[in-house]
């Protein structure tokens, strides 16, 4: 087993076009297809996979029948190329916002619980910062943590629990959360003065997929009451779905945050069904990759953030 390189001799002998062909790899699978998206000739990308790999001092990729597999070793090397790329791209990113007079951008993930905090947050940071330019992607915790990891996304509003590698991130805790069930305003139990969960035994439920915090905690929920969990579920991660399903079916449910079911009943979307839930959901973490150089903006998206939390 070879000794791994020194952080001078990596530094020495690491090169842009290394890094771009080792991204290539990792997204074609083999060395002329790689080749040919970076420009270069298979000899020529062969000779700098072998440099890469000798500056490393570790084997990344096996040799196969099927194209090239990455080793464990590759596997962690590509998700830092991607990290070293994405870093680069956020210094040209804020060079360009420096030189334009911009506000540069910031990139942020959250689940579908969070959207009302964080959209709140958003507009206090767009009042103390205007020209800040935003990105906001809504999926689970598990893909989030996963957009992190490859750099396009400074942070996310999101669960560590998922993660296999929380030693990873920096995370901060935001808020604990609470759950409600919602449902079309035609729904049999909405009008109703009490519900129990045996009530909506019988409905169609609305569901993040299997082995998600809300999910789990619904599992539990019915667990507890001693009733089989629903068969044919409809599983989705996004709010407009959910909200839109409930909108046109009036013998569906839905389990969201009450951040969510405040924000959509009180414009008539849909009702809160009387039901008090037992379990406690885990709380909402702000996660960014750790020890990550941190966007400027970031900073007052946190500050946004616990001020919202000391006005309520």
């Amino acid at each position: 087993m070879k000794h791994l390189a020194s952080l001078n001799a990596i530094m020495s002998r690491l090169h842009a076009k290394q890094l771009r062909l080792l991204i290539a790899l990792a997204e074609k699978g083999s060395l002329l297809n790689a080749a040919e998206g970076l420009g270069l000739t298979q000899p020529g990308a062969s000779k700098a996979l072998k440099e890469l790999e000798s500056a490393l001092g570790v084997e990344l990729f096996l040799r196969t029948n099927r194209g090239l597999l990455p080793t464990p070793a590759g596997t962690c090397a590509i998700r830092f190329a991607r990290l070293i790329q994405a870093d680069l791209d956020n210094l040209r990113l804020e060079l360009h916002a420096i030189a334009s007079g911009s506000g540069g951008k910031l990139a942020i993930g959250t689940i579908m619980g969070a959207v009302p905090l964080l959209t709140h947050a958003i507009s206090r940071l767009l009042d103390l910062q205007p020209r800040l330019s935003i990105e906001v992607v809504e999926d689970t915790s598990t893909t989030l943590l996963g957009l992190i990891d490859q750099g396009r996304l400074d942070a996310a509003i999101c669960r560590l629990s998922v993660s296999e590698r929380p030693e990873s991130y920096d995370a901060l805790v935001i808020k604990d959360e609470s759950l409600a069930v919602i449902a079309h305003a035609a729904h049999p139990a909405a009008q109703r003065e009490r519900v129990e969960l045996r009530d909506l035994s019988d409905s169609r439920w609305v569901v993040y997929r299997a082995n998600m915090p809300m999910r789990r905690t619904l599992e539990h929920e019915f667990f507890e009451a001693q009733l089989p969990f629903p068969l044919h579920l409809i599983e989705t991660t996004s709010a407009l779905t959910t909200l839109s399903l409930l909108s046109r079916n009036p013998r569906l449910v839905a389990l969201v945050s009450v951040e969510v079911a405040d924000y959509v009943c009180q414009h008539g979307l849909v009702s809160r069904l009387p039901l008090e839930l037992r379990s406690h959901s885990e709380p909402y973490e702000l996660v960014s990759r750790r020890s990550a150089q941190q966007n400027p903006a970031f900073a007052l998206l946190v500050e946004s953030l616990y001020a919202i939390q000391r006005e309520d």
